[in-house]
């Protein structure tokens, strides 16, 4: 081969290489599609296959629980479809609706109001606001530390009080000690049964008397509440037991030859000093108590002023936030957040709205009551069978739904239905009954549910197979855009907008999914006509 034709062929491979590189290169640059939000209608739907079988009774049931306010209907009555049969009290449920529509309206207020700005009026406003709020939150602080300071003076009190009766009940020991010395000396010196008591019950009045003042050194010369507390504590055991021990003194006072040899004046000392005793066993519990009530009152107007402020400190806190807010031009993120706080409160309408509605319970189809369970002013439970319903149509259809599925069904959807037998023809119906036990089919939870015609032909028979499109939910004129660009993390939704040439992340909410072409409702976070990256 010549030098020439092997370089010709060295060219054409470079120039091949080149052209090769660079439309990897242009696929590498376009790697995603873009996708204008736009509106429109989403439907989200479920396919099942069920039997055609005989008309039966069915059991209608409320799906939230509440008390039954009124029964429309009595048994043997025939009812067209969408009859109110009874319903259930929502006097809750309209509170709750009344302020959620407050809240929408106070959402859609601020959302205007950031949008227009705030006028000087405005802006003085919360400033005056924010200065009340400081002003009130110092008073609050203060108020506080007055408290704090006072508390703590009124604690020492009830301790210093308390170490006054301390010292007064030592007396009384120190007291009822000398008498009850006196008596044994002068009467129980023997040997005899009762002088030995008295003489043992004298010794653990003595050692009560020297632990009790131990008790109370300790107090008086650290003057810990803790060592106050202890003292008060251990005293009152030994105020017990001395008067314990003086209860078995004055007993042998009145036994034997003693009745006679012991004075009246020295028995009456003995009652005298047992009266002392309990008088400070007494004190002592008084004392006890009113610490006690003096740590829980300080405890409450703490606690009560710390309330005070920290609610100041959010009264300042949300001053200064809305003088923030109203001075600041509008930004997007606070008209997303805005929106959002809008779309949330709408949305809590709309559920309370569909919950009230469905506190009527309905009749699915036209049909005969055939007996009603439950009576005005009953309590009821969701699913609780209410009524017993014989539906007119001749036919229904059973199917079992996946239990991932039934929660997106409802009593009234509507369905199209197709007769493998007639498949040219599509019939209308509705679910008209949800079965709230579940049955397992090979280890799989199901719920069965029936569904009846709004039109059917004559030549239908029982035992057909029908192949069910289930309308569970319909939204129309709403934002949308593919389920592919949308990105998922720790909780996280997320789509890529382009705009001005550049790719920013950014935070949606998003609704109901569409069921055929992967399409997705979004709630917030995206306008009509911004441009989303699928990738």
């Amino acid at each position: 081969m010549s030098k020439k034709i092997i370089l010709l062929i060295s060219a054409i491979i470079l120039i091949l290489i080149i052209i090769l590189f660079q439309v990897n290169s242009k696929k590498q640059e376009v790697d995603f599609d873009l996708f204008e939000v736009i509106r429109g209608d989403i439907s989200q739907e479920i396919s099942e296959v069920g039997q055609l079988k005989k008309g039966e009774e069915i059991n209608l049931a409320f799906k939230a629980s509440g008390t039954i306010q009124k029964i429309y209907v009595e048994v043997g009555d025939q009812v067209k479809k969408w009859d109110v049969l009874a319903k259930i009290n929502t006097q809750g449920l309209s509170i709750q609706l009344d302020q959620a529509k407050s809240d929408m309206k106070i959402y859609q207020a601020n959302l205007d109001k950031l949008l227009i700005g705030a006028s000087p009026e405005e802006i003085e406003r919360a400033e005056i606001t924010l200065s009340n709020a400081q002003i009130s939150l110092g008073n609050a602080q203060q108020n506080l530390e007055n408290i704090e300071s006072q508390s703590e003076e009124n604690l020492k009190a009830a301790y210093e009080d308390a170490l006054n009766v301390l010292d007064n009940t030592y007396l009384k020991i120190y007291n009822t000690f000398m008498v009850v010395d006196s008596v044994q000396e002068t009467y129980f010196y023997g040997y005899d049964q009762e002088s030995l008591k008295v003489k043992e019950n004298k010794e653990s009045i003595e050692n009560a008397k020297m632990e009790s003042k131990s008790y109370l050194d300790i107090a008086r010369n650290q003057q810990t509440n803790e060592n106050i507390d202890n003292a008060i504590l251990e005293i009152k055991k030994l105020l017990v037991s001395i008067s314990n021990s003086l209860i078995i003194i004055r007993e042998q006072c009145e036994n034997s030859v003693y009745a006679n040899t012991v004075s009246s004046a020295n028995k009456t000392l003995l009652d005298t000093e047992k009266t002392n005793i309990n008088t400070g066993l007494t004190n002592l519990t008084n004392s006890e108590q009113t610490i006690s009530s003096t740590k829980l009152t300080n405890e409450s107007n703490i606690n009560t002023a710390q309330t005070s402020v920290s609610t100041a400190q959010g009264a300042l806190e949300t001053a200064q936030n809305g003088l923030n807010l109203i001075t600041a031009s509008p930004q997007k993120a606070d008209i997303d957040l805005y929106e959002a706080q809008l779309a949330k409160a709408e949305s809590q309408v709309k559920y309370l709205e569909n919950q009230i509605q469905e506190s009527y319970l309905y009749a699915p189809v036209d049909g005969q009551i055939a007996e009603i369970k439950k009576k005005t002013a009953e309590m009821i439970l969701s699913g609780s069978e209410m009524i017993v319903f014989l539906p007119a149509d001749p036919f229904q259809i059973e199917v079992d739904i996946y239990e991932e599925d039934i929660i997106k069904i409802n009593v009234g959807n509507p369905v199209d239905i197709s007769l493998v037998a007639f498949p040219d023809q599509i019939f209308k119906g509705n679910v008209i009954s949800i079965n709230p036990a579940e049955q397992l089919v090979d280890g799989v939870v199901y719920y069965k549910i029936k569904i009846n015609f709004e039109n059917i032909i004559d030549q239908a028979k029982s035992g057909m197979t029908a192949d069910l499109v289930i309308k569970t939910d319909f939204r129309e004129n709403v934002l949308i855009i593919p389920e592919d660009a949308i990105q998922e993390e720790d909780g996280k939704i997320t789509v890529e907008v382009s705009k001005n040439g550049d790719i920013e992340e950014r935070q949606i909410e998003i609704g109901l999914k569409e069921t055929n072409n992967d399409m997705i409702e979004i709630i917030s976070g995206l306008l009509e006509g911004e441009k989303v990256v699928v990738r």
